[in-house]
């Protein structure tokens, strides 16, 4: 049996309701989906297949045509209520060889800084993690409203912002998990490397043609370091 290190799965509905055939929108003159594909193409040092996981025909000859092999998800794993990690499962048990790592690109976080997998797989087989996630620190003030009265939550009113303890977001740009684990039905491990990625693209999630329009205007100032 052919033992493959890491595949990439991407993975790809077509049917999103709140942006309309999103992964097959034109960003940068391209299908969303195209990019992390072509992506994981520039990565093959870390990579040894890519897989998209979808139940569109559309998107499944796109991903083909970019060089990515296609496994055609059931309509039963692709509701909207559906979690990533059950697409990710069925590729793994779809193929016919054994998988060690699973690296998960999001199509909808099309722009990642250009050694972001170096970096983080580096650290991940360094630390000897089980699992990875990108995030990034959040500087904002946050606070909840209740009973009509907003209530501060990582903060006092006052405070400067530069004083406030770190809170990160996962920002989806990038997931490293051991195989097993995804089997399991999880994607973050016990032994979870949180990779910090300070880099404007990682305020881009699109989900709406407005956040398309924002990717479009950071593609176009900030350059990957």
């Amino acid at each position: 049996m052919t033992i493959k290190k890491t595949i990439a799965i991407i993975p790809a509905r077509g049917n999103s309701k709140r942006f309309p055939n999103k992964n097959l929108a034109k960003f940068d003159g391209q299908p969303l989906i195209s990019h992390s594909i072509n992506y994981a193409k520039v990565n093959n040092d870390y990579i040894d297949e890519i897989y998209v996981t979808t139940n569109d025909y559309k998107i499944a000859q796109i991903a083909e045509a970019n060089g990515a092999k296609v496994v055609i998800r059931p309509e039963s794993l692709s509701g909207d209520l559906e979690p990533t990690v059950t697409a990710l499962r069925h590729v793994l048990q779809s193929i016919d060889f054994n998988v060690e790592n699973v690296i998960l690109l999001q199509p909808t976080n099309p722009l990642r800084p250009q050694n972001l997998i170096s970096d983080c797989f580096g650290a991940f087989t360094d630390g000897a993690y089980d699992s990875a996630m990108t995030v990034t620190r959040n500087h904002q003030k946050f606070g909840k409203i209740i009973e009509g009265k907003f209530v501060p939550f990582n903060y006092n009113i006052g405070q400067r912002s530069q004083d406030l303890d770190p809170l990160y977001f996962e920002n989806g740009l990038l997931y490293i998990i051991k195989a097993h684990l995804v089997l399991e039905k999880k994607i973050i491990g016990e032994k979870n490397l949180p990779f910090i990625v300070n880099h404007p693209y990682a305020e881009i999630d699109i989900d709406t043609k407005e956040d398309l329009e924002l990717a479009e205007l950071y593609l176009s100032k900030f350059k990957p370091f």
